[in-house]
């Protein structure tokens, strides 16, 4: 098993170059504005068509009008200092670049560098000052007030509340300047996200390092798929953030190498595969690849690695016992990779369980086949 583990009880032996026999590896222990002349990539342009209602030409106009307003906006508010009070574009293309200002006689100096002067009553400075008033006394915020932010368009500081009374006590208990502070009816409740992607990191219980799998689903419930020997049914895990993550489901090891965890809201399970250069490869589907096929194997000791399929079916005895139905392979893996997906092409086909040799020296790598995990749990692949 390629894991790492530092107290887990029960833990594997370390995976060995040139081992005879494939055996378990341990856990990791807890150790200037772009040039408008670049044109931008395809995906961006079709969503900003879709997203803002644009046509391509008012894309590369918009892009283009941004950037030189961000190199605008350094230059000038070097040149008003302590008078800023903000700034922002408008328009369809954004073709408007306007200042704000708490002193009238900068006015000119904004017009020369090429934008639209505001005068305003309170600079950003004094807006910033009320917004850290508040941020100081954040942990007596009531739970009907989650957001507060600086508004340089209406030269304030704005306290979004689904009860108004309580946003009031609050700012007035945090010594904020309350008229710069102005109260605003909303029901946002933010929660943090983030994504449950193949080959990234999660911790068990603070003591072990594993490698997700894939993203699946069991009706409602999101999660994703790992390797059996990785944790226990009811152990806790934290994503690559260490960020309180979920829970595991189900577990079966030895005999069979396969695990599913139940993630919380903060995370949202995503069809995809870390390639470990920057993107991530979406899987389609998890028809299972014959002998002889290339196989790619995304992990969080050594990243993207591949090789062939070399034969279904593989029993390997393991320290703590003979997992069967395993599929062998040449391509590498080292302690921490367990769980870690296993794709042919844009078909998930299974979960690192374990193997000899490193990403030095190559090796062999056994892996869990995934529609086993899927079958016996009544998952369902998450796909991109």
């Amino acid at each position: 098993m390629l894991h790492r583990r530092t107290v887990l009880a029960g833990c594997a032996l370390a995976v060995t170059a040139l081992a005879t026999v494939a055996t378990p590896a341990m856990a990791e222990p807890n150790n200037s504005p772009a040039s408008s002349a670049v044109k931008p990539p395809p995906a961006m342009v079709e969503a900003m068509q879709r997203d803002l209602g644009l046509t391509s030409a008012q894309v590369d106009a918009r892009l283009a009008n941004e950037a030189k307003a961000m190199a605008t906006e350094a230059k000038v508010r070097a040149t008003i200092g302590d008078a800023y009070a903000g700034s922002w574009v408008s328009g369809t293309t954004s073709e408007s670049f306007i200042v704000a200002t708490a002193d009238a006689s900068k006015a000119g100096a904004i017009l020369a560098a090429g934008a639209q002067p505001k005068l305003v009553g309170r600079s950003l400075a004094t807006l910033e000052s009320a917004e850290a008033a508040l941020d100081r006394a954040a942990a007596g915020a009531p739970a009907s007030t989650s957001v507060w932010y600086v508004d340089v368009l209406s030269n304030s500081v704005v306290v979004l509340s689904s009860n108004a009374a309580e946003a009031e006590a609050f700012v007035a208990a945090s010594g904020a300047d309350r008229s710069a502070v102005r109260v605003e009816q909303s029901n946002e409740q933010p929660q943090t996200y983030y994504d449950v992607r193949g080959g990234d990191a999660y911790y068990i219980n603070s003591s072990a390092r594993c490698s997700i799998g894939f993203s699946v689903r069991r009706g409602t419930t999101n999660g994703f798929v790992s390797a059996g020997h990785c944790g226990r049914a009811g152990n806790s895990t934290t994503g690559y953030n260490r960020v309180a993550q979920g829970t595991f489901q189900g577990s079966s090891f030895p005999g069979n190498d396969y695990s599913w965890v139940a993630v919380n809201s903060n995370w949202t399970p995503r069809g995809w595969v870390n390639n470990y250069s920057g993107g991530n490869v979406a899987v389609r589907g998890s028809s299972a690849a014959p002998v002889g096929s290339s196989i790619c194997r995304s992990g969080s000791t050594t990243g993207w690695h591949c090789g062939t399929v070399q034969q279904l079916n593989a029993s390997v005895r393991y320290s703590q016992g003979t997992v069967s139905g395993l599929t062998r392979t040449n391509v590498c893996a080292e302690p921490g990779d367990s769980g870690g997906s296993f794709i042919s092409g844009n078909q998930a086909q299974g979960m690192t369980s374990g193997g000899s040799g490193n990403c030095s020296s190559g090796g062999t790598t056994y892996f869990q086949p995934v529609n086993e995990a899927l079958s016996a749990y009544g998952l369902t692949l998450v796909t991109g």
